[in-house]
């Protein structure tokens, strides 16, 4: 059964409001952020008192006391332990030029399309240095920061990424979407492009240093050190604000510049952190930015993934013209888990429909069947406990309208895999369907929950 979630969803107006009326909320960020402001062109050459045993305990404090440990195998609870004589001491050695970052210990997580993810896991103290630093380099870098740009950045979303894209493709003349993916973004970054960029809104020469040794300090794998000539390692602090950086100037700048100079109809883009969306008018200036695109990537040391970038029909006018011929309605695209479909309101207007992407989908099951199989012969109030902050988390992310049939599926799905499991328990568990149904009355799962609101509920 469909409900509408308590959620709150704001209007594009009050969204776009707190975006651009953002500010640090801390009178020393505050000074840097109006600095940036005042003078767009301004390179600042004296940060690191910024980064003080204050900045250091908050970020401290924004760390996550499950994360794993990096090389040295420091928790966040063992630094706790002696945390004011920890942060005075790494102040210090920040300060004097003695602090060294360690290598970042390599992991790899499972990708939705089978393949594997490498992630970095810096140790604990890296991190918080990072997310010091992190929080100073943002008061400068949002006020550069365009409009299109939603991922890692303060007051942003996934959703709010989402919902411009929606926007910009129902009520706009887009007839064509470029579905751009960047190969290996994370771990093809040019250090040298990228430090040149970071200096050019950063002359404080101790920050350049440190941005510097983390780049160069290398990762440990099975046990054996090696070094890193390109890529941020995905894990880290500060790589999301790098990695907006170095796109900002690679892709964010030039688009605009393009779309100023060159296009002839309407273009818009939505980029979260490397997911790139484009919307365009023409299939010639659309096929004329894929190649332009191509070309600005590889001076940088880029390239897209060319079986996964694609450019299709896509909009209003382009599922107009096919129901006229008497063809199917345009393909689809993916972005940020969802899959994007052209559909219509039953009024007959068209609207742009989502639905969770069917490799993520299939993914989060088999995690889950895996999890649920080592938490079999857990407490049965431990199970739903853990099952339904799932199912909670999955409705918060995917509850968007038109997408409840897949909100369904999974729920039917993650019933199936508990019903599965308890039967498993033992071999004669004498589980069947109706004691099932009756369990799920003590114990009931989450029910499907749409927690985005539609445009006519929020004007």
């Amino acid at each position: 059964m469909e409900k509408r979630g308590r959620l709150e969803e704001t209007t594009h107006e009050k969204a776009e409001c707190q975006i651009q009326g953002w500010r640090p909320s801390l009178p020393h960020l505050v000074r840097v952020n109006e600095a940036a402001q005042k003078a767009r062109q301004l390179r600042f050459t004296n940060l690191l008192h910024h980064v003080d045993v204050a900045a250091l305990e908050r970020a401290f404090r924004r760390q996550r006391r499950s994360a794993s440990p990096g090389v040295d195998r420091m928790t966040v609870k063992e630094y706790e332990q002696d945390l004011e004589s920890n942060l005075r001491h790494l102040h210090e050695r920040i300060h004097s030029g003695r602090y060294w970052p360690k290598p970042v210990r390599r992991t790899y997580i499972p990708k939705a399309d089978g393949g594997k993810r490498p992630l970095g896991i810096p140790v604990l103290e890296d991190k918080i240095v990072q997310g010091a630093v992190a929080e100073v380099l943002s008061a400068i870098y949002e006020v550069d920061s365009v409009d299109f740009s939603y991922g890692f950045r303060p007051k942003r979303s996934p959703h709010m990424a989402l919902r411009a894209l929606n926007r910009n493709i129902k009520v706009g003349k887009v007839s064509w979407v470029l579905d751009v993916d960047i190969r290996s973004f994370f771990d093809t970054v040019d250090h040298g492009w990228l430090l040149r960029m970071v200096a050019h809104r950063i002359a404080d020469r101790r920050i350049l240093r440190l941005v510097e040794r983390w780049l160069k300090a290398g990762v440990l794998e099975s046990g054996s050190w090696r070094a890193v000539e390109t890529g941020t390692p995905q894990g880290s602090g500060i790589s999301p604000l790098l990695a907006n950086v170095f796109l900002h100037y690679i892709f964010d700048l030039w688009f605009e510049q393009w779309r100023r100079r060159y296009a002839r109809g309407e273009m818009i883009a939505t980029r979260y952190a490397d997911d790139l969306v484009l919307g365009l008018q023409y299939e010639d200036e659309a096929r004329g930015m894929l190649v332009n695109l191509k070309e600005r990537l590889a001076k940088f040391g880029l390239a897209l993934n060319e079986t996964k970038t694609r450019l299709i029909q896509f909009g209003r006018f382009a599922a107009q013209n096919r129901e006229e011929r008497g063809r199917r309605r345009p393909e689809t695209f993916d972005f940020l888990g969802l899959t994007h479909y052209c559909g219509k309101l039953r009024s007959g207007k068209f609207t742009v429909k989502r639905k969770t992407q069917r490799k993520r989908m299939t993914a989060k099951l088999k995690a889950m069947r895996v999890e649920m199989k080592r938490r079999m012969h857990s407490p049965m109030q431990a199970q739903h406990q853990w099952l339904s902050q799932v199912l909670r988390g999955h409705y918060g992310y995917y509850g968007v309208i038109s997408n409840l049939p897949a909100l369904s599926d999974f729920y039917h799905e993650v019933r199936v895999l508990w019903y599965t499991a308890l039967c498993r328990r033992r071999q004669r568990s004498g589980m069947t369907w109706e004691r099932f149904e009756r369990l799920l009355t003590i114990f009931p799962l989450p029910t499907p929950v749409i927690h985005e609101r539609s445009e006519r509920l929020v004007a």
